[in-house]
């Protein structure tokens, strides 16, 4: 059974409604990026908590000893390269 034309209309619309923004994921990569904000925008909710935790004992442990700013640096690493990834994350 073919879909008539609004039914195609309204499934494209719905489509378009649930798109995920490239300037809120951008927003929340540049203020929050480093909380994993951006991968939680995306339901990618395992790599954000990893974002989230480098974040939480890199500042504990720079605080405490020093060492946390391996972690901090990877961190970083991590969150420059999801600006380049944001456009592919919003593909799929």
């Amino acid at each position: 059974m073919a879909l008539s034309t609004q039914e195609q209309i309204l499934i494209e619309q719905r489509v378009t409604n649930e798109a995920k923004s490239a300037g809120v994921a951008y927003l929340l990569w540049f203020f929050l990026g480093g909380l994993g904000a951006h991968r939680f925008y995306f339901d990618r909710t395992g790599s954000a908590i990893g974002q989230l935790l480098l974040f939480i004992f890199g500042w504990m442990l720079l605080v405490a000893g020093g060492v946390g700013a391996i972690l901090l640096v990877a961190l970083g690493i991590w969150v420059l390269v999801d600006a380049v990834l944001i456009p592919g994350m919003i593909a799929t």
